[in-house]
């Protein structure tokens, strides 16, 4: 019997079985660096906190729509029966569209639901809503907003970029000197959206260290990049990097190494943005010592790395939590512009990176394929938020907000329907979002756990994992289709989210219309068809639908080819020009320039942000907030798992904090202390450190807050980070803008995250009152 896989962002997994017959998850044995995340996905550990029923509030049941709003996440729940629980929820999308509209609709889909492609509850979601007349939408991510909005402005969208940059292979051959601002962080590189059949960046660090490149990592964490080689550390105060980019450009251009050639033919902008870092045009010259005041990065240092750049062959990496700031923007492009004074982008082993280590997927060498893909249909509602402006949303409607320059409105919404994610997760200044929570009148959600985007709702359907479902993997450039079988039997009364959906859309009149007659055998052949023919495009033959189902994966790799990033348009700009309104790299953009958004001018600058070391209100609050990936989950997902909480301490999150820190508070490793500021404390446990700089703390993010206590005590960094916008014109998140105290805590509360909510099951509720 061929062997059987399924698929998680995580990773290829081969289904296996225990003694008991029970299913087993295994790692691909093709993956050289397998992540043991989600290997324990299907254990009965885990399945202690699935949604097993469907669910009402029961004010909401008993009450009505927008009964005890107030009371979402601290009162009981009632089990219904699916007939019931679907029958109350197209009663109320009927009652809010013939209210209020579909505008009144927010279309919440945000996380990492599937690697699958048709099971896919963000696409699931929005095809659904789209049938019954629209909704509003999100666009961009918390990972990556400010960057997403900028980059199209600079070089180009940002997808596309990130599918272009150099492979590893070019990098070990040719990069000499590897200067990452944020490191290389092998955790973040172990995901990737539709699943990651091999995972790369380990060893192709490896290979780089091999062949002879020198590693710096610029960042406050030392772990942040880590190779068999030795690996330079200068750390540097959180929010900072900017400054010390244009203090290398300073070097450089005082130094006579700008590379005037390129800047002249491959750049719009030039003039202007060397005006800014000498001085010229605002009266600062951006000279290391100015940055080493910023920054706590020496002077000397700015300028002997500014030397060894223009000496040697530099790949200048930025990992995406630069722009998760107030003013993210400014990083993403002052790297740009950096690699552009230097001269070697376009050469192999040269000029920048957005975000190597950030996905496995940056610097793959397999080829770009059009995957899978669920159609969504046409959305009539035309209304959008950025993503991370929800709780603005909410709290103001009808209010106004700019986004690229051009003004908006905020819709009143009534009714949540959110499938994929987690906003008790993603979101930040998790005490205003609940104020923001009990704006609307209903909160669907679909739901695998009882996490706290769970009990926050009003009804909850209960869903499948990803291992309980048939499916296509796919993820661009990760090299790999994967037949995805159902590893393990749905758990309890849960349903897919097409099950779902189909169910819904045939009682409010569009079953035909969602479905087309398919069921979920016929969708996977129709939409492995759309990769077969996108395949044939690209003069690459796969088999058909019944022999790839039966052999289980489709291996790209022997169509592999070296990539180097923008090579195409340093050798000839104006027969490849890139996708901005010049067609150049642009240093300058009238169009920024032009919106008039001061908290993100026309060229890159440093900004100092509301929160950060040497802002007045470091003073109350003298310690920088670092809130990362977290090693052992991905975002919130299973973090109840075995796996997850072996990296905990007695339930509660570890924070990271340099020794002279701990030191000047009485802090003792292994002590639960207590993280606070003005927005909220979290509770969690020390772990002193010289491995972080001065001044600084970090905290992954993740951990499941108890939505019916008000302070935290499992270690959730959101608790405490500021719900405000990167700026006025990406309105990205800026989570890693955050200042905090640090002290020894003397009442430690138990941690109850991860617990059921009080469930009262009924048979029938049609007579209930």
């Amino acid at each position: 019997m061929a062997t059987r896989y399924t698929a998680s962002h995580w990773g290829l997994y081969e289904v296996g079985r225990k003694a008991d017959g029970f299913p087993k998850l295994m790692p691909f044995s093709g993956d050289p660096d397998p992540s043991p995340i989600g290997l324990d996905q299907l254990e009965s550990d885990v399945a202690r906190l699935r949604v097993a029923r469907p669910a009402v509030r029961q004010s909401w049941l008993e009450h009505g729509p927008g009964s005890h709003p107030e009371q979402r996440g601290r009162e009981p729940f009632v089990e219904v029966s699916w007939e019931d629980a679907l029958a109350l929820v197209a009663a109320e999308l009927t009652r809010v569209r013939a209210t209020y509209g579909n505008e009144a609709i927010f279309g919440g889909s945000y996380g990492w639901s599937s690697a699958g492609r048709f099971h896919h509850a963000q696409s699931q979601v929005h095809r659904f809503l789209n049938m019954v007349g629209g909704y509003v939408r999100h666009v961009d991510t918390y990972s990556l907003a400010a960057g997403r909005v900028i980059m199209p402005h600079v070089v180009g969208p940002i997808d596309d970029l990130h599918a272009e940059h150099t492979s590893w292979d070019v990098l070990a051959e040719h990069t000499r000197l590897l200067v990452s601002f944020g490191g290389v962080p092998l955790k973040n590189s172990r995901v990737s959206p539709g699943g990651a059949g091999r995972h790369r960046v380990k060893e192709a660090l490896a290979q780089m260290a091999a062949s002879g490149t020198r590693f710096i990592n610029i960042s406050p964490l030392r772990e942040n990049l880590v190779t068999d080689g030795d690996v330079e550390w200068i750390p540097i105060r959180p929010n900072t990097d900017t400054s010390v980019m244009l203090a290398l450009a300073h070097e450089l251009f005082k130094t006579g190494h700008a590379d005037d050639a390129f800047l002249e033919r491959c750049c719009v902008g030039g003039e202007a943005f060397r005006d800014y870092v000498l001085g010229l045009s605002d009266g600062q010259p951006k000279t290391p010592a100015w940055a080493a005041e910023i920054s706590g990065v020496p002077a000397a240092r700015i300028i002997d790395l500014a030397q060894e750049m223009a000496g040697t062959r530099t790949l200048l990496n930025v990992a995406w939590s630069l722009q998760r700031a107030e003013h993210g923007e400014q990083p993403f492009w002052a790297i740009v512009a950096l690699a552009c004074v230097l001269g070697q982008v376009g050469l192999p082993g040269g000029g920048f990176g957005l975000g190597y280590g950030a996905m496995n997927a940056i610097g793959s060498p397999h080829p770009r394929l059009k995957g899978p893909s669920l159609p969504q249909g046409r959305n009539p509602v035309t209304t959008f938020i950025p993503v991370a402006r929800i709780a603005d949303m909410l709290l103001n409607p009808g209010g106004r907000f700019t986004y690229e320059g051009k003004t908006h409105r905020y819709p009143d919404i009534r009714l949540i329907y959110w499938a994929g994610g987690n906003p008790y997760h993603h979101h930040q200044d998790l005490a205003r979002l609940r104020r923001a929570w009990a704006k609307p009148d209903t909160i669907i959600v679909h739901e695998q756990f009882w996490n706290a985007h769970a009990r926050m709702a009003d009804i909850v359907l209960p869903a499948t994992l990803a291992a309980e479902r048939n499916d296509i993997a796919f993820a661009t450039r990760e090299g790999m289709l994967v037949a995805m079988h159902q590893a393990a039997p749905a758990h309890a009364e849960a349903r897919d989210d097409f099950a779902i959906f189909s169910d819904l859309a045939d009682r409010l009149g569009v079953g035909a219309a969602f479905t087309e007659g398919l069921d979920e055998r016929a969708w996977l052949a129709r939409l492995y068809a759309t990769f077969v023919a996108s395949a044939a495009a690209n003069g690459i033959a796969v088999p058909d639908f019944p022999e790839f189902w039966e052999r289980g994966v489709v291996d790209l790799a022997p169509h592999d080819e070296p990539v180097v990033f923008l090579d195409q348009f340093r050798s000839d700009p104006v027969a490849h020009p890139r996708p901005t309104p010049s067609g150049r790299i642009e240093l300058f953009s009238t169009t920024v320039a032009d919106a008039q958004a001061a908290d993100c001018p026309g060229h890159p600058a440093w900004l100092p942000p509301t929160e950060w070391l040497g802002a007045p209100t470091a003073e109350r609050w003298p310690i920088h907030l670092v809130s990362d990936q977290p090693a052992r989950r991905l975002h919130s997902q299973l973090d109840h798992a075995p796996w997850s909480l072996a990296g905990k301490s007695g339930g509660r999150e570890v924070v990271l904090v340099n020794t002279a820190d701990a030191a000047a508070r009485g802090i003792a490793d292994g002590d639960v202390v207590d993280i606070v500021n003005g927005r909220g404390t979290v509770q969690a446990v020390a772990a002193v450190s010289d491995d972080i700089v001065a001044g600084a703390a970090r905290l992954a993010t993740g951990a499941w807050i108890d939505p019916a206590e008000d302070a935290d005590a499992h270690g959730n960094p959101n608790v405490l980070t500021a719900d405000r916008p990167a700026s006025s014109f990406s309105q990205g998140c800026a989570a890693l803008s955050c200042l905090v105290e640090i002290r020894r805590c003397a009442a430690p509360l138990p941690p109850t995250a991860h617990k059921l909510p009080p469930l009262i099951h009924r048979n029938s509720i049609r007579n209930a009152s």
